[in-house]
């Protein structure tokens, strides 16, 4: 049963002249995203950000340009990516999840930068503090390590006898460090210990599996990290395959057949980027607009999957859940 449900809006691009498209596109303002993930694995991310354009007034091609660079799981060409929309002279560079957001940062200190889905950006260096920035970096926090607790806290509800975790990361994400020191820190309150395991690519994703498998894991997590993201139906897959039970991050892990997701509903955080692209086209400093912090989140759980892996989800875990896939 649906509680909640993201609607995309799907707009299409206004026809126009081919001299006076030329001529809007010298004199409109144009926006630059970058993301580290694939564009098929996450269309919708995309098109929640020209959402927010379209609700704001903006129309591609008349008021407003925008370029999209995809990184495809790869976080060693993100720099490459930066350079090619900085060399388009865009006037806002709109970058996602924690690896972007460094690239674009290193890349300019002067052009706006409006950041998504970033665990902690003052931890990773990105901003001075939420509430005065500073420079030129701004956007939405992700707040994915105060999240830990609680996410291994439900995994623990639905396995009552709950003593070895493992973590599944990508090492070269710097947010991971972060993530590890709060998931520890939860850990030891409930008296289970955490196993990192480290995966860049989707062999060692697989590699990964492998390990845990042996090493009597009662449960796993993974970290937020676009390059996992990007190959998460091979993640779900395993889990299917090794029986273990994970947590993730999002609920697209649940819908292609993950057990449990808890966190920040993207779409709206991705929707959002068009506020802060807004205010600064319109003259606001990045430095005076806040860092903004989800203030709902949603839990996402696969009955389907629970019972196959003969668990009992407890009923106020169930009553807490914004979907519940049976």
């Amino acid at each position: 049963m649906r509680r909640r449900e993201f609607i995309a809006l799907v707009g299409g691009a206004v026809g126009w002249p081919a001299g006076l498209h030329a001529q809007q596109q010298s004199t409109i303002p144009k926006v630059g995203y970058l993301f580290s993930f694939t564009p098929s694995e996450d269309a919708r991310l995309w098109e929640a950000c020209r959402q927010g354009l379209r609700e704001l007034g903006y129309i591609e091609g008349r008021n407003i340009s925008v370029e999209a660079r995809w990184a495809d799981g790869s976080h060693k060409r993100l720099p490459d990516l930066v350079g090619d929309l900085l060399g388009r002279k865009v006037d806002v560079l709109v970058a996602a999840a924690t690896p972007a957001s460094l690239a674009a940062k290193a890349a300019t200190s002067t052009i706006p930068i409006v950041i998504v889905a970033v665990a902690d950006p003052v931890r990773v260096g990105l901003v001075a503090s939420l509430a005065r920035p500073g420079g030129n970096v701004t956007g939405l926090s992700l707040l994915t390590p105060e999240l830990s607790g609680r996410r291994l806290q439900m995994i623990a509800e639905m396995l009552p006898q709950l003593t070895r975790v493992g973590v599944l990361a990508n090492p070269d994400n710097l947010s991971y460090a972060l993530f590890l020191e709060e998931t520890m820190s939860a850990a030891q309150q409930i008296g289970a210990q955490i196993q990192p395991f480290h995966a860049r690519n989707p062999d060692q994703i697989e590699q990964a599996f492998q390990s845990a498998s042996k090493s009597n894991l009662q449960a796993f997590m993974v970290f937020d990290d676009p390059v996992i993201w990007s190959h998460r139906k091979q993640l779900v897959a395993l889990a299917q395959k090794t029986r273990l039970p994970v947590m993730y991050g999002y609920s697209e892990f649940v819908s292609d057949g993950g057990l449990i997701s808890y966190g920040p509903h993207r779409p709206d955080m991705y929707r959002r980027t068009a506020v802060y692209v807004d205010k600064i086209l319109k003259g606001t400093k990045p430095a005076d607009l806040a860092v903004e912090q989800p203030t709902t989140f949603e839990l996402v759980i696969n009955l389907k999957i629970a019972k196959g892996l003969g668990l009992t989800v407890p009923a106020k875990l169930l009553a807490q859940a914004d979907e519940v896939i049976e």
